[in-house]
């Protein structure tokens, strides 16, 4: 992504040409901004469900964004020069969570053995 990037282009970027890409590497801001339009977009398929009395369209939609989700999670643990493995630790109730989110608030590290620091690459 260039530098004059949109917060929705990294949502989109994800779905469409990140879909299931585990290699390479994630910044913070292409991991949070696809958390955050995902919550978004899940609350008002959420109000959406709730008027027409069906959690179908929650349910489509979360399988959708399943791969994509651990994906981008994955491309960040390697920006911050972890193996994806790390993910699982995320299955320990609280304590797993919050170290998971410790992880992806960090900063990138310089270029590792999952690639070039996307904040110095050259687009």
């Amino acid at each position: 992504m260039n530098p004059q990037t949109q917060p929705f282009d990294y949502y989109l970027d994800v779905l469409k040409n990140k879909y299931a890409q585990f290699e390479g590497r994630a910044r913070r801001s292409e991991y949070w901004y696809f958390v955050l339009f995902n919550v978004l977009v899940s609350i008002g398929i959420g109000i959406v469900g709730t008027f027409l009395d069906s959690n179908f369209l929650s349910m489509i939609y979360s399988l959708g964004v399943f791969i994509p989700g651990i994906a981008v999670a994955v491309r960040r643990l390697h920006d911050t020069g972890r193996s994806g493995l790390w993910i699982l630790i995320g299955l320990i109730p609280i304590i797993g969570l919050i170290v998971l989110i410790v992880f992806m608030v960090e900063d990138s590290k310089p270029d590792n053995q999952y690639g070039p620091n996307p904040k110095t690459a050259v687009q």
